[in-house]
């Protein structure tokens, strides 16, 4: 049989060409076979590239989006961690429902042997802050830079008005048993009295100031049930109860105004033990009143605005006024006069090399030349005084002369000298008076307080339309300006002549130059104390031995109708009082500053009150 050609019976198809009859495979179909094969693989290859593709994407996404979560967790953290986010309780009480009726009266820590020709007095610093202390009924709040109110028995032999630290101190532990709390904010200082307090149940927070700012805590305030509070220049110490001139204000049933300065105590507050400044602030420390948006009230039965400043600018949350910017304002504002009362006046930044610091300067040549308006500067002679505050003093003097209707007078408060060399009696006080505005603040007017320093100030202004004008705490605080100013306590400032306040000033001096130096006007007191003065517990030289006539252990700080300490008049017979024959023969240097250089301030500048705070044992 003959295959090729053959045919089979299905179509004639070859038997070899399919393959069949002897189960060998065609070439075609194997080849087709392999292509789709490779296919099929290519196909799924494709959809597992496809699948691993959209699996790597996918795992991309959910590590960006983790990573996006985090960072919001964090920044929520840091946002809430900034400060306690969610403040204190205030009480309830809103800018809507706060008091806007209030009282205001002035307290001060007058010497003993510190007397005025005209018997203007106020109520006394120790009764004000008494009576503080009987309205509590929830919480007192407290800032201080200074606490030192426990003197040493050796002391209170000597000086019997130190007994009144002692007496506050005790009150302020007698708190616990009205249940009221006490709560104090204070920079990084050794103090005894802070232990004591806070073993009777007082809340104490420590702010680090030299890690924030390199500076120090000065803010001097209370604030009471967030209704009542006191400002001013005094601190927790007990020679400001006793031997020094201090002054400030006490302020009653005021919520809105005691509100606002809750929350600059909140903020130290929130502050404790930190070392770096929030970026972010709890919207509870926000101010509620600023030089653009006053807070109008009633002050005595007289319409007033006020509002509540603060230093530095790194602590200044939003809508806050900083002290500078109010200094400035009143300034600006005043018409008519500027009476200024500071312990130190120097506007310098020191810090490598000190600069000239013309902020509150150039203001107040502004206000001399383009607007006529009186200036009186009454500064503090102590034994921290710089040789160039003078120097400026008399640049601003010599820009009157032969300028009609151009007045700048400066004095200094003369304090007594010891026979130890320490003085007592120095003038404490921080304060600017206008026509139309105070302000009472907590530092000194030196350039590096209000760059590096925390400290507060209180600014009222009233309308010069008032009927009975010696009802407002303006003129109020005018009339202790002129009481000071017409004492004989102050020594004018002479042209070329340098005081000297105290005698290791002139031990400084080369000897061929100290032969050139009076100092009449500081006479060197005896008593009978001459043979032993009483050192200081922590050797600060600023206080001597007398008495005080205000303040004694006992006190009658009640029987105050409306439970108010009543406000004295301080305006009797303004007019005629006499000026004594104050005493110019003042302290001269022929050889001028070049023979006796002395060192700029420190870099913080600091006031009475915080170069007393270091190295002090207890």
């Amino acid at each position: 049989m003959e295959l090729r050609g053959s045919r089979g019976p299905m179509g004639g198809q070859d038997l070899r060409g399919q393959g069949l009859a002897f189960g060998i495979a065609a070439p075609g179909i194997a080849g087709s076979s392999v292509i789709t094969a490779v296919q099929q693989q290519e196909y799924s290859a494709g959809i597992w590239l496809r699948r691993k593709d959209k699996l790597e994407h996918s795992q991309q996404k959910c590590i960006v989006i983790f990573a996006l979560v985090c960072c919001f967790a964090v920044l929520v953290a840091l946002i809430f961690s900034a400060v306690d986010i969610w403040g204190e309780d205030e009480d309830g009480i809103t800018e809507e429902n706060c008091s806007r009726n209030c009282r205001v009266m002035l307290v001060e820590n007058i010497p003993e042997d510190i007397s005025f020709d005209n018997g203007t007095a106020h109520v006394p610093l120790l009764v004000g802050l008494y009576n503080l202390l009987d309205r509590a009924i929830r919480v007192v709040e407290i800032v201080s830079p200074l606490w030192l109110l426990n003197s040493s028995d050796y002391e209170s032999s000597f000086q019997p008005a130190a007994r009144q630290g002692r007496a506050l101190l005790s009150r302020l532990q007698g708190l616990k048993a009205k249940g009221v709390q006490l709560k104090i904010s204070s920079g990084m200082i050794d103090s005894t009295e802070l232990k004591t307090l806070a073993k009777h149940n007082a809340e104490v927070h420590y702010v680090n100031m030299t890690a924030l700012t390199k500076g120090r805590l000065l803010s001097s305030f209370w604030v009471v049930d967030r209704r009542h509070f006191y400002i001013g220049s005094a601190s927790m110490d007990w020679r400001s109860l006793a031997t020094r001139k201090e002054l400030g204000v006490l302020v009653y049933d005021c919520s809105c105004l005691a509100l606002d300065l809750h929350r600059v105590f909140s903020l130290y507050w929130g502050l404790q033990y930190r070392d770096f400044i929030p970026s972010f602030w709890s919207k509870r420390l926000f101010a509620l009143y600023n030089k653009n948006a006053p807070l109008d009230f009633t002050l005595n039965s007289t319409k007033a605005q006020a509002f509540i400043s603060s230093s530095p600018d790194v602590f200044i949350p939003k809508d806050r006024t900083n002290d500078l910017e109010a200094i400035s304002w009143i300034i600006q504002e005043a018409r008519h006069f500027i009476y200024i009362s500071i312990i130190d006046y120097l506007p310098l930044v020191s810090s490598n090399a000190h600069k000239y610091w013309s902020r509150i300067d150039g203001l107040i040549r502004e206000a001399l030349i383009l607007r006529k308006v009186r200036v009186r500067l009454l500064i503090s002679c102590w034994e921290k005084t710089q040789p160039l505050t003078f120097n400026f003093i008399w640049s601003l003097r010599s820009l009157c002369m032969e300028q009609a209707n151009c007045s700048l007078e400066a004095k200094y408060f003369n304090p007594r000298v010891q026979r130890d060399g320490s003085l007592q009696g120095i003038n404490h006080n921080r304060f600017m008076v206008t026509d139309r505005a105070i302000y009472l603040g907590n530092l000194d007017w030196v350039g590096n307080e209000f760059t590096f320093n925390a400290g507060a100030g209180l600014v009222i202004s009233q309308p010069e339309g008032v009927e009975d004008r010696n009802s407002t705490v303006v003129e109020q605080l005018r009339a202790a300006f002129d009481r000071d100013w017409f004492s004989h306590h102050t020594r004018s400032l002479q042209a070329n002549k340098i005081p000297v306040c105290i005698k290791h000033q002139i031990n400084k001096l080369v000897p061929e130059k100290a032969s050139h130096i009076d100092n009449g006007p500081m006479p060197i007191r005896t008593g009978q104390y001459e043979t032993a003065p009483a050192p200081m517990r922590n050797s600060h030289k600023d206080d001597g031995l007398v008495k005080t006539r205000h303040h004694d252990d006992k006190i009658n700080h009640q029987g105050f109708a409306n439970g108010l300490v009543p406000i004295i008049d301080s305006h009797r017979e303004r007019g005629q009082v006499k000026i004594s024959n104050l005493d110019n023969s003042q302290l001269q240097n022929k050889g001028g500053y070049q023979d006796n250089p002395m060192d700029p301030p420190s870099q913080s500048a600091e006031s009475s009150g915080s170069r007393e705070m270091t190295n002090r044992s207890l």
